[in-house]
């Protein structure tokens, strides 16, 4: 008698131990389980219309400042004459502008939507400690924007460098979720959330 002889007795026994697997009482735990009840559908609130009010007009000197690619001037404040001022480059055109509050390290850290030379790209900031500063990573940007690695906050500047700890730009907040600056090559940048 040969191996050949065993072989269909063995192909009859795999297949009758997987049909007995196939009524196991555990399946029919399953198929007798009750439905869950249909979800009920989320309220839908009413419309209304009405007129919106009419756009406000920026002022004179902010645009025309807008329409020369400037910037504007700073706004006067009584309480920040006598603040230490920090140092901005002599050939910089980029103006100190008050904020509500301190600018934090931690305010800065995530993800940033960058726009300069007519682009945008993202900017990551993290509070690694990176060449003077800490680790900062651009995705996608043009020009000086492209050799940022590392940030760091002066006073009320967001200054940005690069390996070698020489600044790339330096912006100033203009409101709770955005910057507006200048790079060293004269370009506008702003960053936003």
């Amino acid at each position: 008698m040969g191996i050949s002889a065993f072989r269909p007795t063995a192909i009859i026994l795999v297949a009758s131990v997987a049909l007995a697997s196939c009524q196991s009482s555990r399946i029919g735990i399953l198929q007798t389980q009750p439905a869950p009840a249909p979800l009920t559908p989320a309220p839908s609130g009413s419309v209304t219309a009405g007129e919106l009010p009419p756009p406000v007009q920026p002022d004179s000197q902010v645009q025309a400042a807008n329409q020369a690619g400037a910037f504007p001037d700073a706004p006067e404040n009584p309480e920040l004459e006598n603040a230490p001022q920090t140092a901005v480059p002599p050939d910089s055109s980029v103006q100190n502008v008050a904020t509500a509050g301190p600018l934090t390290k931690e305010s800065l850290v995530g993800a940033w939507k960058v726009t300069t030379r007519g682009s945008n790209c993202q900017m990551f900031m993290a509070l690694t400690k990176w060449s003077g500063g800490f680790r900062a990573a651009s995705r996608g940007c043009p020009g000086e924007a492209a050799s940022v690695s590392s940030w760091n906050v002066l006073g009320n500047q967001v200054v940005l460098s690069d390996t070698n700890g020489n600044r790339v730009a330096t912006l100033f907040q203009s409101s709770a979720t955005q910057f507006n600056g200048q790079t060293i090559g004269g370009s506008a940048i702003s960053f936003s959330r």
